[in-house]
């Protein structure tokens, strides 16, 4: 089947598999942020935004994103960086590989909401599996850089 999907403003036209999972399509595309983790929907580490709506792209079919914008960490570097920097000054950066899921859906949630309580955060988060910390470093790093969007914390 033939697919047209925008990957981070890039319009890519391809022949793929009707079981092609948006995963596979965005990492054959070149966009290696996206990782594979558990491949049942259960770990967010495959986090993309399609139409800036995160999705778990290892059971989100690419033929569903045909005609689709995709958004991978990519594409939102500087934000991503940002944020980022602040998990670092926080501690709560670990080893990393979680990142790119926790951080595209942290993104989300700024888009959405100014000011989260820790319920709303803890909510984006669902699904976001860190196995190097039991989260609350995160959501003080998350809580920081919130405030600092709104520039009321130090960069």
């Amino acid at each position: 089947m033939r697919v047209n999907i925008t990957v981070n403003g890039i319009l890519y036209q391809r022949e793929i598999p009707c079981d092609t999972m948006l995963l596979d399509f965005v990492r054959q595309c070149g966009f290696m942020s996206v990782k594979r983790g558990c491949d049942t929907g259960n770990c967010g580490l495959c986090t993309v935004w399609v139409e800036d709506v995160p999705v778990l792209s290892c059971s989100y079919p690419a033929a569903r994103a045909d005609g689709k914008r995709v958004t991978t960490l990519e594409g939102v570097q500087e934000e991503a960086e940002s944020l980022g920097r602040c998990m670092a000054r926080q501690g709560a950066e670990q080893c990393g590989y979680c990142s790119p899921g926790f951080i595209m859906a942290v993104l989300a949630m700024a888009r959405e909401l100014d000011n989260p309580t820790d319920e709303e955060i803890a909510h984006y988060l669902e699904g976001n599996l860190c196995r190097c910390t039991g989260y609350a470093s995160q959501m003080r790093a998350i809580r920081a850089w919130m405030k600092e969007r709104r520039g009321e914390g130090e960069p």
